[in-house]
């Protein structure tokens, strides 16, 4: 495994690998996993895939300041790059990108990629100028490396379909492949912000994955359900939790995140495209988003 803090010779090492390779008469996939580290065991869950899919496989690890707003948690974001070398060496990675902000930023950033309409819902809407740092940070790296795929949780499924949009609009050479949210044993998705959470906290946080699951069944199974009547039993669920505070409780199509009318049916006989059903929940100072899909009808 090799780490790369410099742009200039992380580049040179790639169109290095990629002559020798074509000199055998080879042409080998590349693979990114983008991340901002503290890695667990859903990033684990990219980089597997990503080896058993690709000859070559890139993690970037970098906390990227622009997609913090104000008064968020970029400076006691976690990290521990000691601990995220070793889960990168265990699971098979070839390149470890690990750029300071400097490196990344030299100056201050006067061009940026911004992608409308689906940055304005969900966490767009309380986080403004959030997925505007997102596809600037992810555009630069796809820049940078090149790759043939790259690969991203669902847990942020809005992110998924906004640099799914971006690469689409800009003609980005590359696949974008979604990957299942891991959870703990509990229910509760990964994510590195779980650290931040009390013992109190972490257990009242197991309502998000149990309220989902129970909207997902009842979308399921319910004939004429709408979406109004799984939103209301999903807000009254999260909000009988006493630590929970609810930013948005919301259902969209997917991947175009145009909301779904209250009184449209998404029962599993009517479903004409995949429905996500989204929240962000904060639990004493942590903010906390999950999500589950529901795929569409499909044809007889």
């Amino acid at each position: 495994m090799m780490t790369f803090t410099n742009i200039r010779t992380l580049r040179e090492q790639l169109k290095e690998t990629r002559f020798t390779a074509a000199t055998k008469g080879k042409q080998i996939k590349i693979a990114l996993v983008p991340t901002m580290g503290f890695l667990h065991e859903g990033h684990a869950s990219l980089l597997r895939k990503a080896r058993a899919e690709n000859d070559l496989v890139v993690l970037s690890i970098f906390v990227n300041p622009i997609q913090f707003g104000p008064n968020e948690d970029f400076e006691r974001y976690p990290r521990d790059p000691e601990k995220d070398l070793a889960l990168a060496e265990r699971e098979g990675v070839d390149f470890v990108f690990l750029p300071s902000v400097e490196e990344m930023y030299p100056q201050p950033t006067r061009t940026g990629i911004k992608v409308a309409d689906l940055t304005d819902v969900l966490c767009g809407a309380s986080r403004p100028g959030h997925f505007d740092g997102v596809t600037t940070v992810v555009g630069k790296l796809l820049h940078i490396v090149q790759p043939d795929r790259a690969y991203f949780g669902q847990k942020d499924a809005q992110q998924v379909a906004v640099i799914a949009q971006m690469v689409l609009d800009l003609n980005f050479d590359v696949e974008i492949v979604p990957c299942p949210i891991v959870r703990e044993a509990d229910g509760l998705a990964l994510s590195s912000r779980n650290v931040y959470l009390s013992a109190e906290e972490r257990q009242a946080a197991l309502v998000l994955s149990r309220s989902l699951l129970a909207a997902q069944a009842k979308a399921d199974t319910v004939a004429n359900v709408t979406a109004g009547e799984v939103l209301a039993e999903l807000r009254d669920s999260i909000g009988a939790e006493p630590l929970a505070v609810i930013d948005y409780v919301e259902i969209a199509e997917f991947p175009g995140l145009a909301p779904v009318a209250g009184g449209d049916r998404i029962d599993v006989s009517e479903r004409r495209s995949d429905v996500l059903i989204a929240v962000a929940v904060k639990f004493g100072n942590t903010r906390l988003i999950d999500n589950v899909i529901l795929t569409k009808k499909v044809n007889d």
